[in-house]
């Protein structure tokens, strides 16, 4: 890499962190598409634009973004899945993953297949690739709390484990499309037990290991937290290392080692999702651009061919339609099988899973890119547009109890008649203690003091939990400081955090 575009790519990694940052609470505020904004960044940086960024799809670095940002997603989407919630939900997350996954994909194929004129095997491709939902464009959708619990339940699973159903379709086609020629019986064999068996063993062995070291060191000396998600990322990309290096799926292997992760350290789950979810999304952001400066558009070149534009209606609006009658037999309520299968973007997941025949060399891979990209960017505008409209007509600030008025705030007189003695003697009289028992915070409203009850939890804390303190404001950690300035929480009032 020449200097001048290590530069560029340093550009480019800060670009997408001040401008994610900046825009972080106008966009959830508005529902604005993230995907969609961080494309148009991609473009201005690209050869159309300033032309900071030039990835060719045989480019090392679209490679090493495109497997690196895989991996992410699998681990990501693993390592949030509550499995209480889903042993709750066993039937409704077993149509979502068996017939509301693979469904789509069959008939996405066949559409391929006829309307494309393309192999069994590359149409085959195709389907699973954009049978994929797209856990980035849902997650300002599932964070709303006016969603209702299934359908942010059923988005969760679909958006967080469909890409581990499909990607084992991709791989297996794979071996029947290389330029050699269809692999041989016993090398579909051996692909399949790297796929089933290698990857996902390696996988819990080495999250196994990992939870046990780590759960021997904090017992002697202690982890701090925000390197516990670091600790976590690490867990990934050794699971996926391991797996790769004996012939296993590197990518199946980063999945179960979230899911282990999910199963048997809770505390590791919370602390990487509560600091290393922001720093995989913002590598998934970067991955945005990348495929914004100038990769994604060429699917833009066939808005011409009418074969494409039907095919393109078929793989956006087949889910929904498969999906309806399907979620019909899970005993959810009729709205909630509608926001389930209006809601199924394509973005990410779909455009990597489909780089991977074109990392791999297989003849044809470029065409299905293209058209994969056409099909993203349909969807980007008619989905992202639908959950922009939605997040508008039931947005607000988060589910709790409604806030409390702001108190009376002392007079700017008398503020100005106490010294700074004074204040100092004030402030050390009403001083309140780091922790604070039930029987203090009662001692407290008793005495006619201001006080703010704060539901701080995590969010998966929080949904766990069918029990809330009485009189308690939700403020999601993630989102406190907007949130409390919205409810206008007064300034001046005792502050109680609620965590646990």
């Amino acid at each position: 890499m020449t200097h001048e575009n290590f530069t560029a790519m340093l550009a480019l990694v800060g670009i997408v962190i001040i401008v994610s940052s900046l825009l972080s609470g106008a966009i959830e505020r508005t529902g604005l598409p993230q995907v969609a904004i961080f494309l148009l960044v991609g473009a201005l940086l690209g050869p159309a634009g300033l032309n900071l960024i030039h990835l060719e799809l045989d480019s090392p670095a679209l490679q090493v973004i495109g497997t690196l940002a895989l991996v992410l997603v699998l681990f990501s989407d693993a390592i949030g899945v509550d499995v209480a919630e889903v042993r709750e939900q066993r039937r409704l997350a077993a149509l979502i993953l068996g017939p509301g996954t693979l469904l789509p994909a069959a008939l996405v194929a066949l559409a391929a297949w006829a309307l494309l004129g393309l192999p069994p095997a590359a149409a085959a491709i195709l389907g699973a690739s954009l049978a994929s939902t797209d856990p980035v464009l849902l997650r300002t959708l599932v964070r709303n709390p006016e969603l209702p619990s299934a359908s942010k339940l059923a988005l969760r699973l679909e958006s967080g484990m469909n890409d581990v159903i499909l990607l084992p379709i991709v791989v297996l086609c794979m071996l029947a499309l290389r330029a050699e020629g269809p692999a041989p019986a016993w090398e579909f064999g051996s692909r399949a037990v790297g796929l089933f068996l290698l990857g996902p063993m390696l996988g819990v062995f080495s999250a196994w290991v990992a939870i046990t070291l780590l759960d021997q060191v904090r017992r002697r000396v202690g982890v701090r937290r925000d390197y516990e998600s670091l600790y976590a990322l690490g867990v990934a990309f050794t699971a996926f290392a391991g797996a790769e290096a004996v012939g296993g799926s590197g990518f199946l292997a980063a999945f179960a080692a979230g899911l282990v992760v999910a199963l048997l350290d809770v505390e590791l789950c919370d602390c990487f999702l509560d600091y290393g979810e922001a720093s995989a999304e913002m590598f998934l952001l970067l991955t945005f651009v990348a495929f914004g400066a100038g990769l994604i558009w060429t699917g833009a070149t066939l808005a011409g061919d009418w074969h494409v534009l039907v095919f393109a209606a078929v793989a956006l609006f087949i889910r929904t339609a498969v999906l309806i009658p399907v979620l019909a037999r899970s005993g959810i309520d009729l709205r909630s099988c509608r926001l389930i299968a209006l809601f199924g973007p394509r973005g990410l997941s779909s455009l990597l899973l489909v780089l991977l025949p074109v990392f791999a060399g297989i003849p044809g891979a470029e065409r299905l890119f293209t058209i994969t990209c056409f099909v993203v960017l349909l969807s980007v505008v008619i989905h992202g547009g639908g959950i922009a409209i939605y997040l508008r007509r039931h947005g607000g600030a988060a589910a709790g109890a409604p806030a409390p008025g702001p108190g009376p705030a002392p007079s700017r007189a008398a503020e100005e008649r106490i010294g700074p003695g004074r204040k100092a003697a004030r402030a050390a009289e009403t001083a309140v203690p780091e922790k604070i028992t039930i029987a203090e915070y009662r001692q407290l409203l008793a005495g006619g003091e201001q006080v703010i009850l704060a539901d701080v939890r995590t969010e998966r804390s929080y949904r766990d939990d069918p029990y809330t303190a009485e009189g308690s404001v939700r403020l999601p950690p993630d989102d406190a400081v907007r949130l409390a300035r919205e409810r206008r929480l007064d300034q001046h009032a005792t502050l109680v955090l609620y965590c646990a």
